[in-house]
């Protein structure tokens, strides 16, 4: 079982999904990024003050692979571990888990 830094709870809402039924996959990048806000906001560090510090945490290089799809009304988990710390480069590697079977639907790894 892997340890999660962090972890939110979302749902799927229906103008997320294309005519096929399931979450269009550019919309899982935003619960990867909304899931990485919140973990920023919960250590108590703000973008704003980040970029007051010269630091603008952004994304350089998204990797993600699709397991399975979301369709709406589906309930998920959004995980984040803290891979690598260093002056330049942040590596987070995230999950997306169905909450009802615990399903891997998605796994990534972003670089800021």
């Amino acid at each position: 079982m892997t340890y999660f830094d962090f972890e939110t709870e979302l749902q799927v809402r229906d103008y997320e999904c294309d005519l096929q039924g399931i979450v269009n996959n550019a919309v899982y990048l935003h619960y990867l990024e909304h899931c990485r806000h919140l973990f920023i906001h919960q250590a108590g560090i703000g973008f704003a003050w980040l970029h007051d510090e010269g630091i603008d945490a952004v994304v350089i290089r998204a990797e993600m692979d699709y397991k399975s799809s979301l369709r709406p009304g589906d309930e998920f988990f959004v995980q984040l571990k803290l891979k690598k710390r260093g002056p330049l480069r942040i590596i987070f590697d995230q999950q997306i888990v169905r909450k009802n079977d615990r399903k891997l639907i998605l796994k990534a790894r972003i670089t800021t």
